[in-house]
Formats: structure tokens, C-alpha cells, sequence
């Protein structure tokens, strides 16, 4: 199959600059390929004052400034979700390389990247389509993105006591959460914080939403699946008469009284997938689904 002349925006953290000679072979693996490179501003700089040399690259850009043929994210999970909120509803693909730790989204390991590479330059690459969540907060505007790959959850700030969420779906009240938060997750983010809260794990593609409250007041409210074509509708108090809504994590403050919406994003988080990779067998792999702790 013949080669295609393509172009690359990479994302990376500056931490990750210090495993800068891998990086930067792979960067030249990319100029080898006669491909266009963009580094993302402050990742550029970071690169450049490790290795203290010019890089061979087409560009550097800021922000959203960016129209190329696929995404690189070089480093873990939280690397990859700053990535897919500067694509948004842009539609590229994004190459998640595993620098970090557990790497759920960030599936390829420095190791396979030239493997996979050599598929995308070949156009012969699997593109798995993640579903994206949004918030709206009425009256309020957000100040950072509003599209969520893993989570939006609404906590407590600080020591504050814990608060109150009325949630509303499709219009029916559903209850009010007594809780330190809830975390609304897609299935993307069921294997994050959702996970840790003791939200159930959802294969990718469900067409589903979580709802797992945050410490709650009462034993007798458990985690909620509903159909992620819902609008879910919450209202905050708090004694502190303000809260934190963390879209992936991106946290921002907004004060009680502002009603929030969260509904499916018109648009989708297109992922490169290893040919090999299978959700199940990633699940035992970095959760050791199913392992015997016995032996260990």
C-alpha cells in the first residue's frame, strides 16, 4: 500500500520532557516519512530546553490552533484528555502513547509506536469511536471546555460540609444527593474516578451514562445507569453558597444557584486502536480483572 504524506500535532507534558531521547527519535522517526510536525507550545519549549538542540519540526501552535491528519499524545491518561479537549468536536484521530502509569486511553506503549505508526503512514489503522459528554451551566458561563471524555463531577470545595445536588433526568426528579459530590461519567470514564467511587465499569460503545454520588449521606443511594441520550438536569447548594465542577478534572468554581445541564456532545473522540487490543483483555491487564491475589 502506498505511503501517505501526513500530518501531526503532538501533545505531551512538560514532565515527560526528561524521557526527551525517545521522544525525539520518535519525532524523527516521523521526519524519515517526510511527515509535518506540530508541537504544542508548552511542550515545545519544555523539549527544547532539554535537549538544548533545534527540532525538525513544521511548527509550533497554541491552544486549538491546529489542523492536521492525527493527534500524538505522549504521556499518560491526563495527557491524552488535555489532547482530546483541544480536538473536540475537530474529529482528528488521536495516538495515545503510554508514558505514564496505568494508561487506559494512552494504549500504546513507546515500544509498539513505530509498529503503529507504520500502519497509520500505510492508512491501514483501527479508529474506535468514544462518546463525549457536555456541561452547561445556565446563566453562568464556563470558563474552560465544556466537553468531557471521562467525567464531570460536581464536589464540595475544600473542608466545606457536604452538599446538595437535585437531579432531574429527562425532566422526571430523580433525588437529591447529600453527598461530597457526583461524579456523571460516560464508559470511557467508568474505569476512572467513577471506578474509585464505586461506579460500575461499562464496555465502551453502551450508549450509557453513570451517576455515583460522591460519600452520600445515605447507604440507600447507589450508582445509576441511564441512557446517554438524557439531559440531565442539576441543581447545587452548599453552605458555602458555591462548588466545583470538574469537567476530566478541569476544575472551575460556580456558585449555588446556577442550574447545570449535562447531555451527549454532537460529536465523538476518535481514538487510534491496536489491531490486538480488545477491551476485556486491557480490563485484565491493568485492573488484573479476575486475578487471584493469592499468588502475589
Amino acid at each position: 500500500m502506498t505511503e501517505r504524506k501526513l500530518s501531526f500535532a503532538v501533545f505531551g507534558s512538560a514532565s515527560k520532557a526528561l524521557e526527551s531521547i525517545r521522544i525525539n527519535e520518535m519525532l524523527g522517526y516521523l521526519a524519515q516519512h517526510e511527515a509535518d510536525i506540530y508541537l504544542e507550545q508548552g511542550f515545545f519549549h519544555a523539549l527544547e530546553n532539554k535537549l538544548q538542540e533545534d527540532l525538525k519540526i513544521a511548527g509550533v501552535f497554541e491552544g486549538v490552533n491546529f489542523d492536521v491528519d492525527y493527534v500524538i499524545s505522549l504521556g499518560g491518561d491526563g495527557t491524552f484528555l488535555k489532547a482530546a479537549s483541544k480536538v473536540g468536536p475537530k474529529q482528528i484521530p488521536i495516538i495515545g502513547v503510554n508514558m505514564g502509569r496505568l494508561g487506559f486511553l494512552a494504549n500504546v506503549v513507546p515500544d509498539e509506536a513505530r509498529s503503529i505508526l507504520d500502519d497509520v503512514f500505510a492508512g491501514d489503522v483501527e479508529i474506535e469511536e468514544r462518546a463525549v459528554m457536555q456541561l452547561e451551566a445556565l446563566g453562568e458561563p464556563l470558563e474552560g471546555c465544556p466537553y468531557a471524555l471521562n467525567d464531570i463531577a460536581i464536589l464540595k470545595r475544600d473542608n466545606a460540609a457536604m452538599i446538595s445536588i437535585k437531579a432531574t433526568v429527562n425532566g422526571e426528579y430523580l433525588t437529591t444527593y447529600l453527598a461530597d459530590g457526583l461524579v456523571i461519567s460516560t464508559p470511557t470514564g467508568s474505569t476512572a474516578y467513577s471506578l474509585s467511587v464505586g461506579g460500575p465499569i461499562i464496555v465502551p460503545q453502551s450508549d450509557i451514562f453513570s451517576m455515583t454520588p460522591v460519600a452520600p449521606h445515605s447507604l440507600n443511594i447507589r450508582p445509576i445507569v441511564i441512557s446517554d441520550n438524557s439531559e440531565i438536569t442539576l441543581e447545587v447548594e452548599s453552605r458555602s453558597h458555591n462548588f466545583l465542577a470538574a469537567v476530566d478534572g478541569r476544575s472551575e468554581k460556580l456558585r449555588e444557584g446556577v442550574t447545570l445541564k449535562i447531555r451527549k456532545a454532537s460529536h465523538k473522540v476518535r481514538i487510534v486502536k491496536r489491531k490486538e487490543q480488545h477491551f476485556f483483555s486491557t480490563l485484565r491487564e491493568k485492573l488484573m480483572w479476575g486475578a487471584d491475589a493469592r499468588k502475589f
